[in-house]
């Protein structure tokens, strides 16, 4: 559905992305993530066809960014930081609007319209204007415009940025529901909770460049190694002289928590606790110790960072 080859994008002597190669198929969401000038914002707009590649090439739902512009924009939702409503205008005046742009005939405006005001919780203030909205409600209604002609793909640019924590929570759900098996999903954001909750795909940019690409199971392998386990006991207990099986090693011991590290869970771990128990281990609990997006995200700027 997304596709893109060493895209990339030069700005004088700048490159402000630089062979960025990705592809998302339907029905996946791809979080872009990276620091303010990374280049999230203009690979966005070149899939968008608002800005023209230097090298390298990327189509949209099957189009091409540079010879066929207007067929992509044409099947592309957007949701950019800075979305441009129009105050003075109502909620069903703006969607009207919008579907007049996308040429959809009036009985389908209507449609489109009362659909998503019901979909996003707008409709009992659909006939006040815009500039009346909290923050929360014009973010919502601007990503009822990115899908006011059910477009195949959406590109959503820092889509709960500056939000209170109520508004970006709404947002987030909302944008959860629009997973379809029919369209494709990218999100750029700083916001790496939001991420991990919604993202199928991981690709960190950094300096106009692609460091790793990824499901976050694979990215957490890569980068932080094998899963780590945590045995929780109910008193303190000598491992001297304890055998690990094949494919364990001891990653700490602090007081009752032993943390082991595992290449292959599903094989090792009932020979660990099995061996823990018969050799007298006061095992409580046994579990994953959890490794989030942003230890990942840290660690690949740390490792990029000792390159530099």
């Amino acid at each position: 559905m997304i596709e893109t080859e060493d895209l990339s994008k030069r700005f004088d002597d700048f490159w402000a992305v630089d062979g960025v190669s990705l592809r998302v198929r339907e029905g996946q969401v791809l979080a872009l993530l990276g620091q303010n000038g990374a280049g999230k914002t203009t690979t966005v707009r070149m899939l968008t066809a608002l800005l023209t590649p230097t090298r390298g090439r990327a189509t949209v739902a099957g189009y091409d960014v540079v010879s066929q512009p207007n067929q992509v924009r044409a099947v592309v939702g957007v949701l950019t930081e800075q979305h441009g409503l129009y105050v003075r205008m109502t909620a069903e005046e703006y969607l009207d609007f919008f579907g007049q742009v996308y040429r959809l005939d009036p009985s389908r405006r209507r449609r489109r319209s009362r659909e998503l005001l019901e979909y996003f919780g707008l409709e009992e203030v659909a006939r006040q204007r815009i500039g009346e909205y909290s923050k929360g409600m014009r973010q919502k209604l601007a990503l009822a415009r990115a899908l006011i002609h059910e477009p195949p793909v959406l590109l959503l640019d820092e889509p709960t940025s500056a939000m209170d924590p109520e508004s970006a929570r709404l947002v987030r759900d909302q944008i959860a529901k629009l997973r379809s098996a029919r369209r494709a999903i990218i999100i750029c954001t700083h916001n790496l909770s939001e991420a991990e909750a919604l993202a199928d795909i991981i690709a960190i940019i950094y300096r106009g460049r692609i460091l790793v690409t990824g499901t976050l199971d694979e990215l957490r392998r890569r980068v932080l190694g094998a899963p780590e386990y945590e045995a929780l006991l109910s008193a303190p207990w000598r491992l001297d002289g304890f055998p690990l099986p094949q494919g364990v090693a001891l990653s700490s011991q602090e007081g009752t928590r032993l943390r082991f590290r595992v290449k292959d869970p599903a094989k090792a771990n009932p020979a660990l606790l099995q061996a823990l128990l018969a050799h007298g281990a006061p095992v409580v609990t046994f579990r994953e110790v959890t490794r989030s997006l942003e230890q990942v995200y840290l660690a690949v700027m740390a490792q990029v960072r000792k390159r530099l």
